[in-house]
């Protein structure tokens, strides 16, 4: 794919997000559309969001848990880039005219106290890296229509990032079993999805050690201070306006979310 198509597409994805609208699947269009063209469309709509006065804050990793995989039929991780404009806090009311088809993750977030620079990055990297953990809400978006998505349709579309919330602690990584940890998440009430931080690639630590080293080969760094989203515990919960949801990790703590 040459790269005026490239910016095409990233203008594409870009105006549809702007517009709360969605697009037919870049797969459906382009045969031939590899993951290299679909991170450039995603590096083109993110320097549009930029353009207009975002930052970026930190980084997700998505499709690590076979659940979401099998869901959305996708079979392998991908990344994408947290901006200040999809932050809310803990409890706070999430407009759904701001979104257009979400869905919502229970998750482990990761704040750094360091840089990581891959490759060659190991989990106890990580872990010295951490300044701590906390529950986290996803919610991903699809700017394709129904979420008809293969691998390279989320990652030209930065990975279906919506918006996120962190939780109401923030715990030591170091003493709480990121593998073992279970988490329960709720809607309106209900039990929904239950899930351990092993969903997560295996081990939350190890996807945030693979995101380093995949970003580290393509001389990105993870950053001081940055969030890093390691990967939905569970399967993927849709949301529409009145709904009102809640995740609980053990030893790490909550986070709760409305929509209105």
């Amino acid at each position: 794919m040459d790269a005026a198509k490239r910016i095409h597409y990233g203008d594409e994805l870009y105006n549809a997000l702007v517009k709360r609208e969605t697009v037919a699947p870049l797969t459906s269009r382009e045969a031939d559309i590899t993951i290299e063209d679909a991170y450039h469309i995603q590096q083109r709509m993110i320097a549009r969001r930029l353009e207009a006065g975002e930052r970026v804050v930190g980084k997700k990793i998505g499709v690590t848990s076979k659940v979401v995989q099998n869901m959305l039929n996708v079979h392998q991780p991908d990344f994408g880039y947290l901006l200040d404009g999809m932050i809310y806090n803990e409890g706070e009311s999430i407009p759904m005219n701001t979104l257009i088809q979400p869905k919502a993750e229970g998750e482990i977030a990761f704040i750094l106290k360091r840089d990581l620079m891959g490759p060659g990055l190991t989990n106890a990297d990580v872990l010295r890296a951490t300044e701590c953990v906390m529950a986290c809400f996803e919610i991903v978006d699809s700017r394709i229509t129904d979420w008809k998505i293969k691998i390279q349709d989320t990652v030209a579309d930065n990975a279906s990032c919506g918006v996120f919330v962190l939780g109401d602690r923030a715990v030591d990584p170091r003493k709480v079993d990121l593998g073992l940890c279970g988490m329960v998440l709720e809607k309106n009430g209900d039990i929904v999805g239950t899930g351990a931080g092993a969903a997560a690639l295996g081990h939350p630590v190890n996807a945030v050690a693979w995101l380093g080293n995949t970003l580290g080969r393509l001389g990105i760094p993870l950053k001081a201070g940055e969030v890093i989203l390691s990967g939905s515990l569970a399967a993927l919960i849709p949301v529409v306006a009145g709904d009102s949801l809640r995740v609980s990790i053990g030893g790490i703590g909550g986070c709760s979310v409305r929509f209105v």
